[in-house]
């Protein structure tokens, strides 16, 4: 674990306290759908989106809908609510993955929020060839586990130490995936320090800023345009996002 790593902090109590927020991004997501529909359709390969802790399909829909709507084959992890690594998740996505990229014959893009963005990370790394690319959406990936304000409630629901790491799920977390990784993150996340979600800049690795609260990022419209522009990329030919226009008016330079 780097030092840098180890001396991350939670976000404080008022980003925290902001994260009420989220209900009206849902309300900015509503009505930002005309300017959204703008958004490139995709080519209809296969698209799994994986939940936050303690959150289900529900807390995802509006963003799987989104997606169906331009052209995608989505599948929500069909496991009701995200408790952690409990007996018998990691062996349930990975059947979920071998099943949907074999039913469409096509590599399949993994979308992650928060926990699930996590997952996702993971499952490409142990299954490079049945993955195209992943998207995770404030996903906590390079910091302490308890550089975040839910590492208690994780504990609590999966029965694991949040620094508990399984070797036999892709190995370290901050290590890369083998496929093009897109990581959207926002310094106003009031549940996960800002730092631990960003993503090394590489041939094939990118970071996305937005601001958003964490609760809301699965529906914010400026991460619902990012996820949509990066899944709309032709298969083996994947570029970093493009902020020039109006794009730099949404999307900050992470690395200022």
């Amino acid at each position: 674990m780097t030092a840098t790593a180890q001396t991350l902090r939670p976000p404080s109590r008022t980003l925290m306290f902001l994260e009420g927020r989220a209900i009206h991004e849902f309300g900015a997501f509503l009505g930002a759908l005309p300017l959204l529909s703008l958004a490139p359709r995709g080519d209809g390969h296969p698209v799994l989106v994986l939940p936050g802790l303690v959150a289900s399909d529900a807390s995802t829909r509006a963003l799987r809908t989104f997606l169906t709507s331009k052209g995608y084959a989505v599948s929500g992890w069909r496991q009701g609510r995200n408790y952690g690594l409990r007996d018998g998740v990691q062996h349930a996505m990975v059947d979920l993955v071998r099943e949907l990229s074999d039913t469409h014959g096509r590599k399949i893009s993994l979308v992650g929020w928060s926990l699930g963005g996590l997952y996702a990370r993971q499952l490409a790394k142990m299954m490079p060839e049945r993955v195209r690319q992943v998207i995770t959406l404030g996903s906590p990936f390079a910091g302490d586990p308890r550089s975040t304000n839910a590492w208690r409630v994780y504990e609590w629901a999966s029965g694991r130490k949040a620094d508990e790491v399984d070797p036999r799920f892709g190995g370290e977390l901050a290590a890369p995936p083998p496929v093009p990784t897109t990581a959207i993150f926002s310094r106003t996340d009031g549940i996960c320090a800002w730092q631990g979600c960003m993503e090394k800049m590489g041939a094939q690795t990118e970071s996305i800023e937005i601001e958003s609260s964490h609760c809301g990022m699965g529906h914010h419209p400026a991460a619902v345009y990012a996820v949509a522009d990066r899944l709309a990329q032709k298969e083996g030919q994947w570029r970093p996002f493009d902020r020039s226009g109006w794009r730099s008016l949404a999307y900050p330079d992470p690395h200022r």
